[in-house]
C-alpha cells in the first residue's frame, strides 16, 4: 500500500503551481530567480529564504504564513505555550528522585534547606539543587 504524501512546503507550492497550471519557468520568471532554484525547492533540496517565501506565495495565491510553517516545520514548538502542568518542576523531580538521594546521602534536613531555597526563585534544572547543596556544605566543611 502506498504511503501518503507528506504536505511539505515542496509539495504544496508544486501542486499548486500544476493546479494553477504554471511551470518552474513561469513560476520563477515571476518570482525573479531561476528555474532550478524553484526546482530545488519543490524537490525539498533547497530552502526558501523569507524574501522569495514571500513572492512564492504571491505568485502561487498561498498564505504566506502557512508556507513560512511549512518551510520552517521547528518553528512552530517555539510559538506552543510552555506545558507546565504535565512537565515536574526541577524541584519535584530533585525531591523525589530517592535513588539519587541516598547515592548522595542527602538528608531529610538538606531536603528541607532547599525547599527554601525554591522560595527564593525557579531552578531549572533538578542537577542544580544538587550543585547548590554541594556549595552549602562546602561552606558548611561537610
Amino acid at each position: 500500500m502506498a504511503r501518503p504524501k507528506a504536505r511539505t512546503f515542496g509539495h504544496v507550492i508544486h501542486e499548486r503551481r500544476r493546479q494553477l497550471d504554471l511551470t518552474q519557468e513561469d513560476v520563477a520568471r515571476r518570482v525573479r530567480t531561476s528555474t532550478p532554484y524553484i526546482g530545488h525547492l519543490e524537490s525539498g533540496k533547497r530552502h526558501p529564504s523569507d524574501k522569495y517565501l514571500g513572492r512564492i506565495a504571491e505568485v502561487l495565491g498561498l498564505d504566506p504564513r502557512d508556507l513560512f510553517f511549512l518551510a520552517n516545520p521547528r518553528a512552530v514548538e517555539f510559538l506552543r505555550p510552555k506545558e507546565t502542568l504535565t512537565k515536574q518542576s526541577a524541584w519535584e523531580e530533585f525531591r523525589k528522585d530517592s535513588r539519587f538521594r541516598r547515592l548522595h546521602n542527602i538528608t531529610d534536613e538538606e531536603i528541607e534547606m532547599l525547599s527554601r531555597v525554591t522560595q527564593m526563585g525557579k531552578i531549572s534544572s533538578p542537577r542544580d539543587f544538587f550543585y547548590i547543596l554541594l556549595a552549602i556544605r562546602y561552606a558548611l566543611g561537610r
